[in-house]
């Protein structure tokens, strides 16, 4: 993985794990405390950081080791939050939804149903609010059977209702083959209160421990972007160095500049660029020379190659704005 998707990968990341604070994402990508174009403007080599009498593949070896470890941290760290916040949107939809296919245990209590008798047995119906005359006319008439006037709407959702109706466990498979018939969903479940205290104290137990690591992932995040960041630049300064000491050789006579250019002048900055220039590189300028004539067929796909030396600093991080 490139450095710059690196980059990437956790600035989105940290807008990922900031959810409903999205718009707050850019501001806590900084490098040394400012924002990314201020560093890069006032960029200053980290002699403590990467000395520079070491080697260049030293150096280079610093930062990529640096990056790496940064990297494992990642993974380790998405991994046992995502682990976490996973589980808990797992239990988040079960409460939530249609009342065909949620949990019921935070919608019922232990005084809605029969318990504990080995005759009679309370069953939860949904029933669409456009049936509910229809349920009350026929709910003691599906199966034999039923206790008169047993039912109860507990719950209200956008387009059903939850009802009680207690009958004789004999009659449930009966019950509930006309229930479908008629267009009524008798649903699966069984009062159990251990379980569903156990649920809800998970559900609890979930939410707290995201709460408590969430502040030190974004910390942790905002540092190691940070650092990342400033590693890339220094990258960047090397290929720099490296690529000007290739193409016009020693001892270093080569001036490195930073150039942020609006959009609409990108065009004309390449121009200037090449008639200053053009003459440490004739054959870039011959290129230069050809794409410009925008003649399809004749582009050599080596836009990204001039008789200066040019890398990108690309400080937009995020899919969104």
């Amino acid at each position: 993985m490139s450095f710059f998707f690196f980059l990437r990968k956790v600035a989105q990341y940290m807008a990922d794990v900031l959810e409903d604070s999205r718009d707050k994402v850019q501001e806590n990508l900084l490098a040394n405390g400012v924002d990314l174009v201020t560093y890069v403007t006032r960029f200053q080599w980290d002699m403590a950081k990467y000395p520079i009498k070491q080697s260049l593949k030293n150096i280079s070896e610093i930062v990529s080791k640096h990056v790496s470890q940064i990297d494992n941290d990642l993974k380790a760290r998405a991994s046992a939050y995502n682990n976490l916040k996973g589980n808990l949107q797992n239990l988040e939809r079960k409460n939530a939804g249609s009342l065909l296919t949620r949990s019921l245990a935070d919608i019922v209590k232990k005084e809605n149903f029969v318990l504990d008798s080995e005759y009679l047995i309370t069953m939860l119906v949904v029933v669409p609010k456009t049936n509910y005359a229809d349920w009350q006319h026929t709910y003691e008439t599906l199966s034999e059977m039923v206790v008169p006037r047993s039912t109860n709407l507990l719950f209200e959702d956008q387009d059903s209702g939850l009802f009680t109706v207690t009958l004789f466990r004999k009659a449930i498979d009966d019950f509930r083959l006309k229930a479908r018939e008629n267009k009524f969903t008798v649903r699966d479940f069984q009062y159990n209160e251990e379980e569903m205290k156990a649920d809800k104290e998970e559900m609890t137990r979930l939410s707290t421990d995201k709460k408590k690591q969430f502040g030190p992932l974004v910390r942790w995040l905002k540092v190691n972007f940070s650092e990342a960041f400033i590693a890339w630049i220094h990258i960047k300064a090397l290929r720099v160095f490296v690529e000007s000491v290739l193409r016009y050789g020693l001892p270093v006579n080569f001036q490195a500049m930073l150039l942020q250019p609006n959009k609409k002048n990108m065009k004309k900055l390449r121009e200037v660029l090449n008639d200053l220039y053009k003459h440490l590189d004739s054959s870039a300028a011959a290129i230069i020379d050809q794409s410009a004539m925008d003649i399809p067929g004749l582009n050599l796909s080596q836009q990204e190659y001039y008789p200066y030396v040019y890398y990108k600093i690309d400080c937009n991080l995020l899919d969104f704005k």
